[in-house]
């Protein structure tokens, strides 16, 4: 039978890596796979974790089985972070969270509770959007469209399009947003334009589905979670994704969280059961571990502020490469502005490099990028900037 079966074609960002690694250049530079990496560029184990770590293996009695839901403590610590303490969502007991194996865990959950419960919903993703969006949403079963969502002209958000899309969406679809930190773009909307975006979806009668994958790595916990709170009205349902995947560097542990924001406590009771049911089919119960680091750093005061300082210095080491790579490519093209990588957020940026372009960067330079252009700013470091930029520059010139 395995015969007949045809080879899948190697994933457009994983594939990259494992030709980065057989790349004998010593120069390589790999901007492709979204980790963060420090300016040795090696992905670092946070202090905080290694603290928190130390704490569990001193205390730790058992490795039983999880509930269905996860770790409870830590879904009411992520409800906390991402929502705020004393939150009307929170205190009205109309939500609920589940931990899941990474936010992709939680992405397919509620796919699979969407396309159990609203099967002729649809899901609604930005173009471009991250690429494993629509994988994980089709394997679900459920039907995905596109709404317009970059303009290329300004590397900005085409609030416009993305308007006109959403008042034109069936009512009872549901429309996957990146909460911050785009992904691939880097472009995020404004506190007006994210206004906009939840008036037209509530006024339109959308399920909102935000994936937060990038809490802390734009301007920082408060601003980044103003999106959510823009949606997170009195009554109003909706959908969150969460990884701890980036923000704490546990990458390998598969730490993340969905969260079911119903119109009230009894409606919250309900979907809990039907999402449980999902989880049990699927993976039964989550891993520990991870969960229980978070936990333990969320609700020690000492670990959090360690954890958020180390989280505040990743943050700034990446918005500190955008300016140094927007320098470099002003003094090597002074004809051609790239000030948008600067504006940008999060760990990815569009460069506006076509397919050709990256692989002759790749080819030719051993750069790694991905072929829609997209960068992942936290592999640029003050070593690898200059060759980085000189290379950009010569692909776009012709020299």
């Amino acid at each position: 039978m395995f015969d007949a079966i045809q080879a899948a074609p190697p994933d457009a960002i994983l594939g990259l890596t494992e030709a980065f690694k057989n790349d004998a250049n010593a120069d390589k530079v790999n901007l492709t796979v979204g980790v963060y990496k420090d300016e040795r560029g090696q992905t670092p184990t946070l202090e905080s974790v290694k603290a928190a770590e130390a704490i569990l293996l001193k205390g730790e009695a058992s490795k039983s089985y999880l509930p269905i839901g996860g770790l409870g403590e830590f879904c009411d610590l992520t409800q906390a972070l991402y929502f705020g303490d004393g939150h009307e969502v929170i205190d009205s007991g109309r939500a609920a969270t589940f931990q899941t194996p990474g936010g992709t865990g939680a992405l397919r959950v509620a796919a699979d509770f969407v396309h159990q419960n609203f099967p002729s919903a649809s899901i609604w993703c930005s173009t471009p959007t991250w690429p494993n969006h629509p994988k994980v949403f089709q394997a679900a079963g459920v039907n995905v469209k596109n709404y317009p969502y970059f303009d290329a002209g300004s590397q900005g958000v085409n609030i416009d399009g993305m308007l006109a899309a959403i008042s034109e969406a069936p009512a009872g679809d549901v429309i996957c947003l990146h909460a911050c930190c785009h992904n691939p773009t880097g472009a995020d909307p404004s506190v007006d334009q994210w206004k906009q975006i939840a008036d037209a979806v509530y006024d339109r009668g959308l399920l909102p589905f935000l994936d937060f994958a990038y809490l802390g790595f734009g301007d920082g916990i408060e601003p980044d979670r103003s999106a959510l709170l823009e949606f997170a009205r009195p009554g109003v349902e909706m959908l969150v994704a969460s990884s701890y995947s980036k923000n704490f560097g546990l990458y390998s542990e598969r730490v993340g969280a969905l969260t079911v924001v119903t119109s009230d406590s009894s409606s919250a009771k309900t979907v809990a059961s039907q999402v449980k049911v999902t989880i049990r089919t699927n993976y039964s119960n989550p891993p520990a571990h991870g969960a229980e680091i978070v936990r333990e750093i969320l609700a020690d005061s000492e670990l959090r502020q360690q954890w958020n300082d180390e989280l505040t210095e990743m943050r700034e080491r990446i918005n500190g490469m955008r300016k140094l790579f927007t320098q470099e490519m002003a003094e090597r093209l002074p004809d051609r502005d790239f000030s948008f990588i600067k504006r940008q957020r999060g760990m990815f940026s569009y460069t506006g490099l076509t397919a050709e372009q990256v692989d002759t960067l790749r080819e030719q330079f051993s750069i790694y990028i991905v072929r829609d252009g997209r960068i992942n700013v936290a592999g640029i470091n003050p070593g690898n900037v200059g060759p980085l930029c000189d290379a950009i520059a010569s692909v776009l010139t012709g020299e």
